[in-house]
């Protein structure tokens, strides 16, 4: 007897903020990937479906992008982060330890 089926993995790639298309509010949209797999005997081989969606977190609204649209989307985020190693906004106030690697907020 051979076991077969498939199997779907969720990646999220990244928190970007945009304008939703549902709901018109500029708001925080999670950039993910889905990945199905053919799977034998319970071991994923290869995967047959990739799909990428942007999916607001106000409203929940999820719409499918195209791969060359996810990967833009991807670089304008690189781009965005770069030169900035504690994930925070330029501009924005957050923990940076100083000098000496310590953090300035313990006594």
């Amino acid at each position: 007897m051979i076991i077969f089926g498939t199997r779907g993995y969720l990646y999220q790639l990244a928190v970007l903020t945009l304008v939703c298309g549902w709901c018109g509010n500029p708001a925080a949209h999670t950039l993910r990937k889905r990945v199905t797999k053919f799977t034998l005997f319970f071991v994923p081989l290869f995967p047959f479906s990739t799909k990428f969606a942007t999916q607001c977190t106000f409203c929940g609204g999820e719409q499918q992008i195209p791969k060359e649209q996810a990967d833009q989307l991807l670089a304008q985020h690189a781009a965005s982060q770069q030169g900035n190693p504690y994930g925070q906004p330029q501009g924005q106030p957050g923990y940076a330890p100083n000098a000496q690697g310590q953090n300035p907020y313990q006594g």
